[in-house]
């Protein structure tokens, strides 16, 4: 069966290759010039099933309320005109009882350590370089008031079957020794030894390149315009370079899916939520990150891969627009200086910001609606390149006809 992929971010590309291995003929549409060159480019480099907590908590509110006045705040609210915001924003406050968040996280750790779980059947049979490093993450507290209620939050996850380990002050510096210039101010940390960390933009690069060697057309700088549908098939893409037909298609664009789900009719719970990132160069400095971190009381995720650095923070709930200033970067970079002071070149710092595509539920849309031929495989959050792996294996079987391991009730935003 002849399948276009729209879009080649890393979900469209492991998407296109979990089809291409059960033997599809993939054409890959990007409108970028090359995969993997927006969110999947500055992410955090996490592989995190430990971090698979939904935002849509019930201490979400009063953050997105408080960030009305204060811009400290880990969810930050900036009205817009636009009435689409409004509503994913309602649906959004509607998943911040206790109890749809303890459920949509148990269901985005069903998938997340599920998806970890394909990325090393991926890895082993296509073998790949992309700066992996598989030592864990650690969270670290400043106070001790800090590190108890962190402890006990993280039980969540244990209790959902992950590795976790509490570690005092001395344990996390024996960790982690770059950290000792600040040890004085850490509690303690809570470690994942499972997780793992690494770009995720040489991943998705390498894998679409493995895509084409085996037959796979990628076709970048073309950017897809439209859907044409007839009954309860879609027909044909158009872009703007022309028309494609194919026997299906899979919609893998991200914040753009929305857009482009409403040509015909379907509308999709998703809204971007904008995130900064720096990459910052290690340089011949002696002290480097070794293990991915976040500071749980500054909410900065510090990820090391090959000869880089990458820094990220906030969730703003904004628009479409990826702008920004120095000044958006001024506190994440304040705080990697302060724990990292002879760990990279801190004056080289490139800034990034890009759009994270959120559904209310934090969950990503999997699979088909009302169009026969047409699956979703979009709305993957902040742990996009942690839950991609498995939503396309369950995209796949979901294609083949096959019983997905989970099912797709279990993973779809609802």
């Amino acid at each position: 069966m002849h399948i276009a992929v729209l879009g080649g971010g890393v979900v469209g590309v492991t998407a296109a290759y979990e089809l291409q291995k059960d033997g599809h003929q993939i054409t890959l549409i990007e409108k970028n010039a090359a995969v993997g060159t927006e969110t999947s480019w500055g992410n955090a480099g996490m592989i995190a099933p430990g971090h698979s907590f939904t935002w849509s908590s019930p201490k979400a509110p009063m953050i997105m309320l408080k960030s009305l006045v204060m811009r400290d705040q880990s969810i930050r609210f900036k009205p817009q005109a636009d009435l689409r915001q409004w509503l994913w924003c309602l649906r959004f406050l509607g998943q911040c009882t206790a109890e749809r968040s303890a459920a949509n996280t148990a269901r985005k750790y069903a998938i997340a350590s599920y998806s970890q779980k394909i990325l090393h059947e991926t890895v082993r049979d296509v073998g790949m370089a992309y700066g992996k490093v598989d030592r864990g993450i650690l969270y670290f507290y400043r106070t001790q008031e800090r590190f108890d209620a962190g402890a006990r939050h993280m039980q969540i996850m244990a209790r959902l079957g992950h590795t976790i380990e509490v570690l005092d002050r001395a344990q996390v510096l024996a960790l982690e020794p770059a950290l000792q210039s600040v040890g004085d101010r850490i509690a303690g940390g809570i470690y994942c030894p499972t997780d793992e960390s690494g770009s995720c933009h040489a991943f998705t690069t390498a894998l679409a390149a493995h895509l084409v060697a085996n037959g796979a057309e990628i076709r970048t700088g073309e950017k897809v315009l439209s859907l044409t549908a007839s009954g309860d098939r879609v027909t044909s893409v158009t872009t703007d370079k022309g028309t494609l037909q194919a026997d299906a298609f899979v919609m893998a664009l991200g914040n753009e899916s929305p857009n482009l789900s409403r040509t015909i009719g379907e509308p999709l719970p998703i809204w971007p939520i904008k995130g900064y990132s720096l990459t910052i160069p290690v340089g011949n400095n002696p002290a480097p990150p070794t293990v991915g971190s976040v500071d749980e009381e500054n909410l900065v995720a510090i990820t090391r891969f090959d000869d880089m650095v990458r820094v990220t923070a906030t969730a703003e709930i904004a628009g479409y627009s990826t702008t920004h200033t120095s000044s958006d970067f001024a506190f994440m970079g304040s705080v990697v200086r302060e724990l990292y002071p002879e760990g990279m070149d801190h004056d080289r710092a490139q800034m990034w910001a890009g759009l994270r595509p959120m559904t209310p539920t934090n969950l990503p849309v999997i699979g088909r609606r009302k169009h026969a031929n047409l699956w979703y495989d979009t709305g993957h959050g902040h742990i996009g390149w942690t839950m991609s792996h498995g939503s396309a294996r369950i995209l796949a079987d979901d294609v083949a006809g096959r019983t997905p391991a989970l099912s797709l009730a279990a993973v779809n935003d609802s």
